[in-house]
């Protein structure tokens, strides 16, 4: 598996550094080449949700777009396009989703939304027209066999036994085919270009398939449809596209697009394959995808740990940590597998910016401070964010009886453990030095409430008296405190290549049957009663968090984004010291 290394580096004014594909498209400004224009497109199949790794090909494409308005006499624009082809698998609820994504990275396509299916007459036309020049034929092969006289890598194909069909005939037989007076795969269109080629893809590929599927966009105009690499290169001609970007396995598709464009002597955009995104603990597979929503392995295509743009905007994830990680890990045209510690450092970096602090407890301990009076609630003035001075202060509830964290006491502390004990004084977060005095047990030994004394004078987190303690505690006042769901999500894999299994399993051997935990009841402070849905916070000393919007006005419902230990800064900084 390859990898991920190298310094992060982005310069102060954010730009995107260069890289290939913006070589070429900056050389052909310089050359003319496309009359001063730069049109690119994001052309998904609405066949499923999308995933982190369009992401990487939407900063791309719409990025490009962006980055070179000023500079292209011309204009510069993004389409957004549905290569619609299959309507057996394609649901408008697809086509909104990607909308709504695709808005949600913070990209905007204007007036320049397009299906391919409004091109399905053209297409039609000029696959007449190369019936026309003998350059297409209607073929009678069934799957099975278009298969087996395809060849192989080593072996050439062999020619259909109704490629030599007249043109007369083909004619004939394709306007009858989009009449419906066929069954359904019956009869394919194909087009006739070389069957000993090299190249797969050129022997003979299908262009039309009958299928009778109502469209969602078309409806049942149509019982032939066309394949994606017909449907494709015509489609950027269509739209005048000047750079049509795609992923390398569309590399050797490229002689094949080229071919269409040329056959038809229409405007051809030039090609251009970038490294698609692969990522540690995830596939990217929508089959996969598919599977495990299907499977029930995951609660849907929104469940914050898939690796959809959906599912990672509940989970927490901002648009802007995702257009900052594909800056960071650029474009190239080799095949790489990227550290998903990685992305989440540039979550991390952005959530630290901007998220409100505030404090939870997961797995509470009672605290109860025997010289705190009775029945007294103060207010203490907490910060809600240290690197934002603008995010102001709030005010916390501080009384007699707390909540900390079960992990924050050891009765018996081993070495190097440093928070509350036995005699031990610590400090509590905005307020407090509290010393633990006693300790409470039920029958079965386990401890369930502490007793401590605190220090008046100590208001704020100081001592007046100079005197130090280690360890600083998040707590919450157990009478003013809210019930909460957590759901402490991690990776959906156990291994970083999901598909490393040995022979008979699948991908799926490797789920990590431990990729969520609930705690049906957390205790967090009352500045979030009525935390708006997706709003994000950093829980402080546990990690950051966002609304669910499985959320109710009982109960909120928090998902936990990604821990604050950030294992990407040790890996760099380990590189860094190598000699």
């Amino acid at each position: 598996m390859g990898g991920f290394y190298g310094t992060l580096y982005m310069s102060d004014d954010n730009r995107q550094a260069s890289d290939f594909v913006r070589d070429i498209v900056a050389e052909d400004l310089r050359t003319n080449k496309w009359d001063g224009r730069v049109i690119t497109r994001f052309p998904p199949e609405p066949n499923g949700y999308l995933h982190i790794g369009h992401a990487k090909s939407i900063c791309l494409n719409f990025g490009i777009a962006e980055e070179f308005r000023d500079k292209a006499p011309g204009g510069a624009q993004c389409h957004l396009r549905y290569d619609d082809t299959n309507p057996t698998k394609e649901e408008q609820e697809y086509i909104d989703s990607i909308k709504a994504d695709v808005r949600w990275l913070g990209f905007d396509w204007g007036e320049h939304e397009y299906y391919a299916s409004e091109y399905f007459d053209q297409l039609y036309e000029w696959a007449v027209q190369l019936i026309q020049a003998g350059k297409a034929y209607v073929c009678d092969l069934d799957g099975d066999q278009v298969r087996e006289h395809r060849g192989t890598l080593t072996q050439p194909g062999k020619d259909s036994p109704y490629r030599n069909r007249s043109v007369k005939e083909n004619l004939d037989l394709f306007e009858r085919m989009r009449a419906g007076e066929f069954p359904d795969g019956s009869r394919t269109l194909r087009a006739r270009i070389d069957m000993a080629s090299p190249n797969l893809n050129m022997r003979d590929p299908v262009m039309y398939r009958i299928m009778r599927a109502v469209h969602p966009h078309v409806g049942d105009k149509w019982c032939i449809y066309p394949t994606y690499d017909w449907t494709h290169g015509q489609s950027d001609s269509i739209e005048r596209i000047t750079h049509s970007i795609c992923t390398l396995e569309f590399e050797n598709h490229r002689p094949l697009y080229d071919w269409f464009c040329d056959a038809l002597g229409i405007y051809h955009p030039q090609q251009i394959e970038f490294a698609r995104l692969n990522l540690t603990y995830t596939v990217m597979s929508k089959r996969k995808l598919l599977e495990l929503v299907k499977g029930g392995h995951v609660r849907g295509w929104d469940d914050p740990r898939m690796p959809t743009l959906c599912g990672l905007r509940r989970r927490g994830y901002s648009p802007e940590a995702i257009r900052n990680f594909c800056k960071v890990i650029g474009v190239n045209k080799y095949e790489s597998t990227i550290d998903i510690a990685l992305l989440e450092h540039c979550l991390r970096e952005h959530l630290n910016r901007t998220s409100p602090r505030v404090m939870a407890v997961l797995r509470p301990l009672k605290v109860i401070i025997d010289n705190y009076p009775e029945g007294q609630t103060e207010m203490l003035e907490a910060i809600n964010n240290p690197e934002d001075p603008s995010a102001g202060t709030r005010q916390v509830p501080f009384s007699r009886v707390l909540y900390i964290e079960q992990d924050d006491f050891r009765e018996d502390p081993p070495r190097k453990f440093f928070r509350l004990a036995p005699g031990r004084e610590v400090r509590l977060r905005y307020a407090y030095y509290i010393t633990c005095t006693s300790v409470v047990k039920d029958e079965a030994g386990n401890v369930t409430e502490l007793h401590c004394t605190y220090d008046p004078a100590t208001r704020g987190g100081d001592s007046p008296d100079g005197r130090k303690v280690k360890v600083t505690l998040h707590w919450v006042a157990a009478d003013q405190a809210l019930p909460v769901e957590v759901r402490l999500y991690d990776n959906l894999f156990t291994v970083p290549d999901p598909d490393d299994v040995p022979p008979g399993m699948d991908y799926k051997n490797n789920l990590n049957l431990n990729s969520l935990e609930v705690v049906p009841q957390a205790w967090v402070e009352p500045s979030l009663k009525g935390a708006a849905p997706l709003s994000r916070y950093q829980f402080e000393r546990l990690g950051y968090f966002c609304v669910d919007p499985d959320s109710t006005p009982e109960k909120t419902v928090f998902n936990r984004t990604v821990t604050l230990k950030d294992s990407w800064a040790k890996i760099e900084k380990s590189q860094s010291q190598l000699p």
